[in-house]
């Protein structure tokens, strides 16, 4: 069962949201109202995802996201905001979200980004994840040099189509590998890196040219 917590600051739409993963089989262990209670709580009961909104009272949700993604590795942050403001999804993301949905997203589309977001994946409304790779291949324009951890072949295969945007099943069944066979490159992988999540490895592999299609496939 994938663990959730909930962070809004309209208590309707908090409950709501809360009541909706619970009748569909979520973990609901804790909700909170404001930035400095779900840094607090979630330190307490370590979810899977967090959802969170972004406009809270006192301290930001980017700055709860940055605070729980670096003290918290193993929980990841949904941004679920009624913003779809550029600037806002860029800056959720560079803080460590996984992801951002709209709050115009209906129940089914919420229940399946909660889930793929457990699962490690990377999920935005339509539109916003192309908005995300394009500010990153902008930003790798220049890369700062730096010695790059030693990556297995078949790690380079992966982490190449995660910058593609491609799930971990999409990429077993390009790889013909098994799911769990592409979970243990990934995990290897953000292991090597000292990476969080699947966004902060797209960004890494565009900023290093890896996101482009090789000559030639491995054997």
């Amino acid at each position: 069962m994938i663990s959730v917590m909930v962070v809004d600051d309209h208590p309707i739409w908090r409950d709501g949201v809360a009541r909706d993963l619970s009748e569909r089989g979520f973990d609901v262990r804790a909700t909170a109202a404001d930035a400095h209670a779900a840094m607090r709580i979630a330190r307490t009961v370590r979810p899977d995802v967090v959802l969170m909104d972004l406009n809270l009272g006192g301290a930001s949700g980017v700055t709860a996201t940055g605070n729980i993604t670096t003290e918290l590795p193993e929980t990841r942050v949904l941004v679920l905001s009624a913003s779809g403001e550029h600037a806002d999804v860029l800056e959720a993301v560079k803080a460590g979200a996984s992801g951002y949905l709209l709050k115009s997203s209906s129940v089914e589309e919420l229940v399946n980004a909660v889930t793929r977001t457990a699962a490690g994946d990377a999920v935005f409304t339509p539109g916003l994840a192309g908005l995300v790779l394009g500010e990153y291949r902008r930003m790798a324009a220049e890369p700062e040099p730096r010695d790059l951890p030693r990556l297995t072949d078949r790690e380079t295969d992966v982490l190449r189509l995660v910058a593609k945007g491609m799930t971990a099943r999409q990429i077993a069944k390009r790889l013909v590998l098994s799911h769990r066979t592409v979970e243990n490159h990934v995990q290897s992988t953000l292991r090597k890196l000292q990476l969080h999540n699947r966004v902060e490895l797209a960004r890494y592999a565009i900023e290093h040219g890896l996101d482009a299609e090789p000559d030639s496939q491995p054997q």
